[in-house]
C-alpha cells in the first residue's frame, strides 16, 4: 500500500472512532474543523474538487430547490460566479439528489466530493440544508464573504455520512426585554443555521414588552409594544406581515419559528394594554425594570379566555410550524390552584388551533398529555415533574440555564450579561450530557436541546454574537453530533477553528482562552 494510501486509510479509521483526523495535508486539516462533527467521514486524499466560474448547482429533485437558493446566495458574493441553478444533473458543478441511505433518516445526509463534483444525497429538505451547511464549512473561510475574493474555492475529497442525535436543535431570541429589528433577527437566523439549528424560538411578550400584532386586540402593540427595558420608546413590535416575512426567511434557511407568548406570568405589557385583563379591571402600569414574577393574567375571568383564544387564532394562522409556546415560568403571582385551572383551560385552545404546546417546564405538571413538550430550564438535575413527564412518555427539550442559556456571564469579567445561574464559559457549556444529565429523563426521553438568549442587558446585533459565540456551536454540536465523540479536548480545537470563518461574517465573538483560536 502506498504512503498516501496509508494516511488516508488511517485518517478514515481515526475520524470515525474518535472524531480526531489525522492531519499532514490541507484536506485533512478542513476535514477536522467540522462544527458539528459528522458521524462518519472518510477521506479521499487523492481528490480536490475546485469550483469553477462555470459551475451549476443541479437539482435532481425539487425538494432540494431551497436548500440550492441558499448555497448560490452564499457562493455568488464570494466566488463572482453565476452558479445557476438548473433542474437536470449534467456537467461539473454542486449535485443535490435524493435517495440517500435510508439510516440518515430526514435530516441526514451523504455528501460525496469527486474532482467533478459534490453531490449531496438526501432524503427531504432538510437534509440538503444540512447538507448545505457542511459544504460550507468544507470551502475556505473566504466562501463566506459579501464581495469577490480571489479563488480558488477548493473541497477536500471525503465521503460523508451524517445525520443527527436529536431531532430538535434549537435557539430562542428574547424580543421582549430588548426588541431587535427584523433585519437584526434575519442576520442571527442566518448565524444560527450555518450550524444545522431547526428551531427558532421568538419570546414574543413579557412584562416588559408584546411585539407582534394581534388585529383583534389592536392596543397591545400600540400601548404594550411601545417600550423595553430601560424605556426606549417607539413602535417596537412587528407587524403581522413582518413576522410572516421572518417565518418564511427562517423556512428558506431549513428553520421552523416556534413563537412564545407567555402567560399566565410575565403579562405586564398585555395587561398594561387592557385593563379587562385585569381583576381589577385596571391597567397597569408600563413596566421597564428586569424584575420577574409579579404579574399575572386574572384567573377568574372569562374575558382572559377569549384574549387567549384570539392571540392564539390569530398567531396559528401565520406559523405554518406545528408548535405554540406559551411560557408558564415563573408564575409566582398565581396560586398553584389558579395556575391549573390556567392551564386546563388554555391547553385546549392551543390543540384547537391545530398546534402542539410546548413551554417551560412548569407547565408539564398539569397535564398528562404525552404529546406536549416541556423545555427544563433550572440549574438541578432533579425535577420530579419532568422526570414523571419523561416516564410518561414526553420528550423533553433541554436547556439548563447553567448550560445553555446564553445571556449568562462567561466570568466575573463579562461586562454583558447576568449570572444567576452561574458563570457559564464554553467548557461548562459543553461540559454535560443532554441524555444523562437529568434524573429519570435518559436519552431516549430527550426531545433536543435549545440555547435560550434572554435581553436584560442585550441591545445590539454586536451584543447578540457576543454572547453566543462560540456558545451556540456548542449548543449544536451537542444536538447533532454522536455521543461518542463528545471529549473537550477534541472538540475544542475543532471550535476554535471556526474564528476565521466568524471574522469573515464580522461576529465579534468571545475569544475564550479555553479554546485554541485558529488564526
Amino acid at each position: 500500500m502506498t504512503t498516501k494510501r496509508v494516511r488516508a486509510a488511517l485518517a478514515a479509521l481515526v475520524i470515525a472512532g474518535s472524531g480526531v483526523l489525522v492531519t499532514g495535508t490541507a484536506e485533512a486539516a478542513t476535514l477536522q474543523e467540522l462544527v458539528p462533527q459528522p458521524v462518519q467521514i472518510q477521506p479521499r486524499t487523492d481528490i480536490t474538487f475546485t469550483l469553477a466560474a462555470a459551475a451549476k448547482i443541479q437539482l435532481g429533485t425539487p425538494d432540494a430547490r431551497k436548500p440550492a437558493e441558499l448555497l448560490a446566495s452564499i457562493l455568488r458574493p464570494s466566488t463572482g460566479f453565476a452558479l445557476p441553478i438548473a433542474d437536470e444533473v449534467n456537467g461539473e458543478g454542486i449535485v443535490l439528489l435524493k435517495g440517500a441511505d435510508p439510516k440518515v433518516g430526514q435530516e441526514g445526509y451523504q455528501l460525496d466530493v469527486t474532482p467533478k463534483q459534490v453531490i449531496i444525497r438526501a432524503n427531504s429538505a432538510a437534509g440538503h440544508f444540512n447538507g448545505v451547511s457542511t459544504l460550507r464549512q468544507l470551502l475556505p473561510a473566504k466562501i463566506e464573504a459579501k464581495t469577490k475574493q480571489a479563488g480558488p474555492f477548493t473541497v477536500p475529497g471525503a465521503s460523508i455520512l451524517d445525520h443527527p442525535r436529536y431531532q430538535h436543535r434549537g435557539a430562542m431570541l428574547d424580543v421582549s426585554r430588548h426588541f431587535f429589528t427584523p433585519d437584526q433577527v434575519k442576520r442571527y437566523i442566518d448565524q444560527i443555521a450555518a450550524f444545522k439549528i431547526n428551531y427558532f424560538h421568538l419570546h414574543l411578550s413579557d412584562d416588559q414588552g408584546w411585539r407582534l400584532e394581534i388585529k383583534s386586540w389592536p392596543e397591545l402593540t400600540k400601548i404594550g409594544g411601545s417600550t423595553e427595558v430601560g424605556g426606549r420608546k417607539g413602535q417596537l413590535f412587528y407587524t403581522q406581515e413582518q413576522y410572516k416575512d421572518l417565518v418564511a426567511y427562517a423556512g428558506n434557511r431549513g428553520i421552523t419559528v416556534i413563537p412564545e407568548f407567555d402567560m399566565p406570568g410575565h403579562t405586564n405589557a398585555a395587561q398594561a394594554s387592557y385593563a379587562e385583563l385585569n381583576c381589577d379591571g385596571k391597567k397597569r402600569p408600563l413596566y421597564t425594570g428586569t424584575d420577574v414574577g409579579f404579574s399575572s393574567l386574572c384567573i377568574a375571568k372569562e374575558i382572559t379566555y377569549k384574549f387567549i383564544e384570539d392571540v392564539v387564532r390569530e398567531v396559528s394562522a401565520i406559523t405554518p410550524g406545528p408548535y405554540f409556546h406559551l411560557g408558564g415560568d415563573e408564575a409566582l403571582s398565581t396560586p398553584d390552584a389558579d395556575y391549573v385551572k390556567f392551564m386546563n383551560r388554555v391547553l385546549p385552545i392551543v390543540k384547537k388551533y391545530g398546534k402542539t404546546t410546548t413551554g417551560w417546564h412548569e407547565f408539564i405538571k398539569t397535564t398528562k398529555d404525552t404529546a406536549l413538550v416541556p423545555q427544563f430550564w433550572g440549574t438541578t438535575t432533579s425535577n420530579a415533574d419532568v422526570a414523571a413527564a419523561a416516564q410518561r412518555g414526553n420528550k423533553v427539550l433541554m436547556s439548563p440555564a447553567n448550560r445553555l442559556y446564553l445571556d449568562m456571564k462567561y466570568d466575573k469579567n463579562t461586562k454583558l450579561g447576568l449570572n444567576w445561574a452561574g458563570y457559564v464559559e464554553v467548557k461548562d457549556a459543553y461540559s454535560w450530557n443532554p441524555g444523562a444529565y437529568l434524573g429519570g429523563v435518559g436519552e431516549a426521553s430527550i426531545r433536543g436541546v435549545e440555547a435560550p438568549l434572554w435581553t436584560e442587558t442585550i441591545t445590539k446585533s454586536a451584543d447578540i454574537e457576543y454572547m453566543a459565540f462560540p456558545r451556540l456551536p456548542v449548543a449544536a454540536e451537542l444536538g447533532w453530533a454522536p455521543a461518542s465523540v463528545h471529549n473537550w479536548d477534541r472538540f475544542a480545537p475543532r471550535l476554535g477553528a471556526q474564528a476565521p470563518r466568524w471574522k469573515v461574517q464580522g461576529i465579534g465573538y468571545y475569544a475564550s482562552p479555553q479554546v485554541p483560536w485558529k488564526k
